[in-house]
């Protein structure tokens, strides 16, 4: 059982969905529109907002919340997203990538599955005050220079970094929602 979970005493989550195995998927802007489009179906059909987000080759990190602060229908958008994005990634893997990827999705599916694209946790942190969430926002933001990939945050393509530096004047793939913590 999960250790961290969406309970309704907290609005703001930081998430993480990691693709089983590791399998670097996200190296494919194809992959990475997905997520995308994903998240901005979410935000104008089903009220959740994006705070921030990175899409890293192997798994993705979001703070998001419901528009209204629900947060059992934040949970059920975040299941909705995993279901969506797991299958259309898993075809994607299945048609576009080596054959071992697909070998992988199905070795991790349960037996009611025939493949499984996202590991199991999505380890919902709560965010209550504005001190963890610029400590999540700085994490999920500097998780491409950590790993080698860039030099500057803001230089990670399927990032909102360069929105937040660029004091939202920067082109984003989803739209991002600021919070206010005043």
């Amino acid at each position: 059982m999960e250790r961290y979970r969406i309970t309704e005493e907290a609005g703001v989550y930081f998430v993480t969905f990691s693709v089983v195995d590791w399998l670097p998927v996200f190296v494919s802007e194809t992959a990475c529109r997905i997520i995308t489009d994903s998240f901005e179906f979410c935000r104008q059909c089903k009220s959740m907002c994006v705070n921030a987000y990175v899409i890293m080759p192997t798994h993705l990190h979001a703070i998001v919340f419901d528009s209204s602060g629900n947060s059992k229908r934040l949970n059920q958008t975040l299941t909705d997203f995993r279901k969506f994005t797991g299958r259309q990634l898993t075809g994607l893997c299945l048609s576009s990538m080596p054959a071992c990827f697909g070998v992988a999705l199905e070795t991790a599916a349960p037996d009611d599955r025939d493949h499984r694209f996202w590991q199991e946790s999505r380890h919902p942190m709560a965010i209550e005050t504005e001190g963890f969430w610029r400590q999540k926002l700085d994490y999920l933001h500097e998780n491409p220079c950590r790993k080698g990939l860039v030099r500057k945050a803001s230089d990670w393509r399927f990032s909102s970094a360069a929105w937040y530096v660029s004091d939202m004047a920067s082109k984003c793939d989803i739209q991002i929602t600021r919070l206010d913590w005043g």
